[in-house]
């Protein structure tokens, strides 16, 4: 189907508001709403129980639904608000979901993505909400009964999921989300690993920070016992490191980051300010985008996450935008004590070849805890 399409039977509901957080899944309808005229109101949200507050928000005030979308890994951080706030027993808010089907029972997926792929449904039947799966084989007409069945369901002011398998869009014309910044993010991970300290750790966050990581390392070290990649868990990377540090003193933790990642879970960086670990180095690669699901602006481009860390208490705050402060930053990185935050701004793009990890997620665990 066209993305087109889906806008236009969201709107006959009388759907005003579409809030989520970008998946790939999901890429050629997230860029229809991000970049054209399509007469809803869109909010890009930092994660998905934030868009189920807009949307209980929306219904509060003025009685009609709204529709939230997310990649189906997002479903655990909706679960609280949908369980108590929109449920029956509680305030009953009607609302509709555009899930993204990442993982889906036979197909081809990352580790992350498989054990969740199984559970979705079964998620959305344990949270009482009716649900219809989609593909790229749905007619007109079947897109049609569906909606009719969402729009009986939505007036009895329940919520309903429609989960949406890969593929199932027409591919558009990509978006360019272009940041005006220099630096490209393989080359800032390729010249941190070439300066860090040869028993320091990296904890990288999910998505292709992870697998730059994973490339740079194998070509510059032969190997990549010495890091931590975050497959799943967005956000959580620098609890991740935190973990680490407090437990691994001897260390220098170095936590390789993403700004949609740490803006998702932002109260981290009050955690760890107040905590202050000496052994733990914070780098935000910030390029205003989830790149790693299609390249989509996030919930809030232009953020001043080293303001926002200076704010909670991170002592020694660095912003990067250049190629000359890169070198700077890289050539003093093995002599940075203290816990420290960076902010390196760096282009929103990256290699079309870039590679996975050929072992198990479970394999390159083990190999790290025995490096540690």
């Amino acid at each position: 189907m066209k993305a087109e399409q889906l806008a236009q039977q969201i709107k006959q509901l009388g759907i005003e508001i579409l809030t989520g957080v970008p998946d790939s899944t999901l890429k050629e309808f997230c860029d229809y709403i991000n970049s054209e005229e399509t007469g809803l109101t869109h909010y890009t949200v930092p994660n998905e129980g934030s868009a189920v507050g807009i949307a209980a928000g929306t219904y509060l005030s003025t009685g009609k639904p709204a529709c939230v979308y997310m990649q189906n890994s997002g479903i655990g951080n909706a679960v609280n608000p949908v369980t108590s706030l929109a449920n029956a027993e509680v305030y009953n808010i009607p609302m509709l979901f555009i899930v993204g089907y990442r993982g889906a029972p036979g197909t081809k997926d990352e580790p992350q993505h498989k054990f969740m792929g199984r559970i979705t449904e079964k998620i959305f039947d344990c949270l009482e909400i009716e649900h219809e799966v989609i593909d790229g084989n749905a007619s007109e007409a079947e897109l049609e009964k569906i909606f009719c069945r969402i729009k009986d369901v939505l007036a009895n002011k329940k919520q309903f999921s429609l989960i949406i398998k890969k593929d199932a869009f027409e591919k558009r014309t990509n978006a360019s989300y272009a940041n005006g910044y220099e630096l490209n993010r393989e080359h800032v991970i390729s010249e941190i690993i070439k300066k860090m300290n040869n028993d320091d750790l990296i904890v990288s966050t999910t998505g292709k920070i992870s697998r730059e990581v994973y490339e740079q390392s194998n070509l510059i070290l032969n190997n990549h016992s010495q890091c931590f990649l975050t497959v799943g868990g967005m956000g959580y990377a620098s609890m991740i490191a935190f973990g680490i540090a407090k437990k691994a003193p001897s260390k220098r933790v170095i936590c390789l980051d993403g700004d949609g990642a740490a803006l998702m879970h932002l109260g981290n960086l009050a955690f760890i300010g107040k905590q202050n670990p000496e052994n733990l180095i914070h780098i935000c690669l910030n390029n205003d985008a989830h790149e790693s699901v299609g390249g989509m602006p996030t919930a809030a481009p232009g953020f001043n996450y080293a303001e926002a860390a200076k704010a909670c208490g991170y002592p020694d705050i660095f912003v990067i935008k250049t190629a000359e402060e890169l070198a700077n930053f890289a050539n003093n990185l093995s002599e940075i004590k203290g816990l420290t935050f960076a902010e390196i701004k760096v282009a929103n793009e990256s290699r079309d070849d870039l590679s996975r990890p050929k072992e198990s997620a479970l394999e390159n665990a083990l190999e790290f805890m025995a490096n540690i």
